[in-house]
């Protein structure tokens, strides 16, 4: 079965791409997301994952070529099956997506509307970031038998860092809907598919989407049977050790791991032995994110997992198994009148999982020190006005916090890292991230590439530019991945400081809180006074596995240092 892989679309106005560099060549063997090529755009410098696994057969565009998006730039064989309905000149007699002629209007089936000539495009999940494995359909903007321009939005996706619009990569007409609202697919798996040319499109039979899932409902209900099996998977069990830590895609009883759960097992050192033993609740068994983390919530102990045992002994140890959650969980009657539920978004999911993650990744410690803003203070009320008529932008105290920051690790450049197992990856440039709070409650961390290189004009015109973009969710992906250490600022409302969760992987977060004045006792020709100053706490949260006491400390000094020292005479807009 050939496969198509096409220049994707990088951001909203970009309409064409370079090849930078093929990473594999012809013949070789490639898995499902596993990095092909690299791409250039005047926005995006990123790695194209494959959508399937198989060989690749051809490449269509060689290096340093430009190609408009869409375009095909290799060929997958993804050995075995039918030829793939794939935008080929060469295969117009081969497409065959006409399974829906037979079936009249009387079929109740969701199948999508039926083609008759033209090319058919497969429309993918697209990777919104370079550690984002999977995304959810949000909402359908068209239907199928919808006329669609190229680039004309077609539907809304969330991930964990991103919620965007996707656009058509090609003219045509939406022929067909694969993937229903609200359901999570991992990157690169088709989503519809739309026929441009000259195809024409049959009345789409409604998808009758209530009736879509009538599976998951008796499981819902844990009856008797339900809880004896519960049972006997929580009679005795064997400590069994795990030793398996190269996790496959699939494994010798035939479960398939996706590259989401291996990276999770391999960060929170599950073994492959443990993972056989977790109950998937994805399609065919799979072991989810979700059943993965629960587990290791749970986990019994390091390096051992608990194997249940066939045992006729009476089942007195139930009671003490995990298994009548789903049975509290599904009971919210037994909250009272005056408790309201309410269901987790799936964002708010995610950003649960992540920080839980994050606190079973790193040994996090923090340090706090003052910072005397006052002549940043003063600085700021004196220049804004002027900055602003001269730059169309506000002066703001974040592009200060950033610009201390990048002195902070220029002179200690240690913390600057992330974990990569029992490696350390030191980072050459500093990408920092800063915490933007969105509309809807959530927070999304832009980032600024080589902050280091920056003035403070270019860092304020960087902070202002992808906080409006993260609000108005127009940020690239580019946008949002590759940060190597991040700034938070926990005093927008007042809180005098915080000891913020890392985000990983890096290793490192500096948070700032309200600058408040305070009395203070300074000295001066060795005197000492007291003085009405703007103060402000300053925090570190570092990663204790790599980053030790008086490193963090040293930095946050410096950091310190460079924000007490701002003055008139040698600031650099």
């Amino acid at each position: 079965m050939q496969h198509e892989v096409v220049m994707p679309k990088m951001g909203e106005s970009l309409q064409e791409g370079t090849i930078t560099q093929w990473l594999k060549q012809v013949g070789d063997k490639i898995e499902r997301d596993e990095m092909i090529l690299e791409i250039s755009t005047d926005k995006v410098d990123t790695e194209v994952p494959s959508p399937v696994e198989g060989t690749l057969t051809q490449i269509l565009v060689q290096e340093e070529e430009t190609v408009e998006v869409g375009t095909p730039i290799a060929i997958i064989d993804t050995e075995g099956g039918a030829p793939a309905p794939v935008s080929t000149p060469k295969a117009e007699p081969e497409p065959t997506p006409a399974p829906a002629p037979a079936p009249a209007p009387a079929a109740p089936e969701p199948t999508p509307a039926a083609t008759s000539g033209g090319d058919v495009t497969d429309l993918v999940m697209p990777k919104m970031g370079e550690s984002l494995q999977e995304g959810t359909i949000v909402k359908w903007l068209k239907q199928p038998g919808d006329k669609l321009e190229r680039d004309e939005m077609i539907l809304e996706i969330s991930t964990d860092k991103v919620d965007t619009e996707v656009p058509s990569p090609v003219e045509g007409t939406l022929v067909e809907i694969l993937v229903q609202e609200e359901e999570t697919v991992e990157v690169g798996t088709v989503i519809a598919k739309i026929t441009s040319g000259s195809g024409a499109v049959a009345t789409p039979s409604p998808a009758p989407k209530p009736e879509a899932k009538p599976a998951p409902a008796p499981a819902a209900a844990p009856s008797q049977p339900a809880q004896q099996q519960a049972a006997k998977t929580a009679a005795p069990t064997q400590t069994v050790t795990g030793s398996t830590f190269e996790i496959p895609r699939k494994s010798n009883s035939g479960r398939f791991y996706s590259p989401l759960v291996r990276a999770i097992a391999n960060d929170n050192k599950v073994s492959l032995e443990e993972l056989e033993t977790i109950s998937g609740t994805g399609v065919d068994s799979r072991v989810s994110k979700d059943d993965l983390f629960n587990y290791i919530k749970n986990r019994p102990a390091a390096g051992s997992v608990q194997a249940p045992v066939a045992s006729a002994q009476p089942t007195t140890n139930v009671a003490s198994t995990p298994a009548p959650k789903p049975t509290q969980a599904s009971a919210p009657a037994n909250y009272g009148s005056n408790v309201e539920v309410i269901p987790m978004d799936r964002m708010r999911k995610l950003i649960s999982a992540h920080m839980v993650q994050s606190k079973q990744t790193s040994a996090h410690v923090t340090s706090v020190a003052e910072v005397d803003m006052t002549n940043i203070w003063n600085l700021r009320n004196k220049l804004k006005n002027s900055f602003q008529q001269r730059e169309g932008i506000k002066l703001t105290f974040t592009s200060f916090f950033a610009k201390a920051l990048t002195e902070g690790l220029r002179q200690f450049p240690m913390l600057n890292v992330s974990v990569d197992g029992t490696n350390i990856l030191k980072h050459r440039n500093v990408n920092l991230g800063f915490a933007t709070a969105l509309p809807d409650g959530n927070l999304i961390v832009p980032v600024i590439k080589n902050a280091d290189g920056l003035s403070l004009t270019g860092l304020q015109r960087s902070i202002t530019d992808l906080a409006n973009r993260a609000r108005t969710k127009k940020l690239d992906p580019n946008d949002i991945q590759g940060g190597t250490i991040t700034l938070t600022n926990v005093g927008t409302f007042g809180t005098l400081f915080g000891t913020p969760i890392i985000n990983q992987p890096q290793t490192c977060i500096i948070g700032v809180g309200a600058i408040k004045k305070r009395p203070m006792v300074i000295e001066a020709n060795g005197h000492d006074s007291i003085q009405i100053r703007n103060m402000m706490y300053m925090s570190i949260t570092y990663d204790h596995r790599v980053i030790d006491g008086m490193l963090a400390g040293q930095a946050l000094a410096a950091m310190v240092n460079a924000l007490e020292n701002v003055t008139e005479d040698n600031i650099i807009l």
